[in-house]
């Protein structure tokens, strides 16, 4: 199975920061011979903050996300928080996400599956490789064609995360699609005084750790400027540094 690439920033900022992440990411593409899949948030309702920014919201959102679709070509992929948003996310999105905290979820599951979209389900900070089958059977008995499962580590406390890549082995086992989320497995969750913190350096070996046990797909947030950026910036890869990490995947 060829690998799915998935990239883009954390949350919509711009329409010129979706045009600059967009426009490197079908050169990388045309490059490499491979797909990335364009990724971005309409609305990041998870924030540490009530005062962190949250993205333009769900009917702006998807307007400029649909206009990166037939811009550039892209494939898209952007997540959802509550399932009233899934039937207008899926008139956009070729993969609707579903967040980690989220993941339990009966009704957004449900919703998700439903859209006839592929269905990328990222997996619990609290919860094993193994205990993903449930949300997989809630997606695909509710209709899902296509169901996709993230690693991005497991939380113990302490503003910290960790990752035991057999989660890739196991959840393999359920599904054909595993992705390693390279950027927000290094994140340091409220670890940054009311916001979340990370460490970018790790996301290569992330990546290549997670080639090794056999993840097919590969998550990196990314940002021309990801020191400045409006979320999740210290776990964020830079734009510029996308194509190397890439290339070493590719191999």
């Amino acid at each position: 199975m060829k690998p799915v690439f998935i990239a883009g920033p954390c949350v919509i900022e711009s329409q010129e920061l979706l045009d600059i992440v967009a426009h490197e990411l079908t050169e990388i593409s045309a490059g490499l011979g491979v797909e990335i899949i364009f990724k971005a948030s309409f609305d990041k309702a998870n924030r540490t903050s009530i005062h962190s920014f949250r993205g333009p919201g769900l009917e702006k959102g998807l307007q400029m996300l649909a206009g990166i679709k037939e811009k550039y070509g892209l494939k898209i992929l952007t997540d959802i928080h509550e399932s009233s948003q899934a039937e207008a996310a899926g008139e956009v999105a070729d993969v609707l996400q579903i967040p980690a905290f989220l993941c339990r979820q009966t009704d957004l599951l449900v919703a998700a599956a439903r859209t006839g979209r592929t269905v990328n389900i990222k997996k619990a900070q609290f919860l094993s490789g193994r205990d993903m089958l449930y949300p997989v059977e809630k997606a695909r008995e509710a209709g899902a064609k296509d169901v996709w499962l993230t690693e991005r580590g497991n939380m113990y406390g302490y503003n910290n995360l960790v990752v035991d890549f057999r989660n890739i082995t196991d959840m393999l086992d359920i599904v054909p699609r595993v992705i390693m989320d390279c950027t927000h497995s290094v994140q340091r969750p409220g670890g940054g005084g009311g916001k979340t913190s990370g460490d970018r350096r790790f996301v290569p070996a992330m990546a290549m750790a997670a080639k090794a046990f056999g993840a097919n797909g590969y998550f990196f947030e990314v940002h021309p400027d990801p020191d400045n950026a409006l979320s999740d910036g210290p776990n964020m890869l830079y734009l510029k540094d996308l194509k190397g990490v890439m290339t070493e995947l590719c191999r």
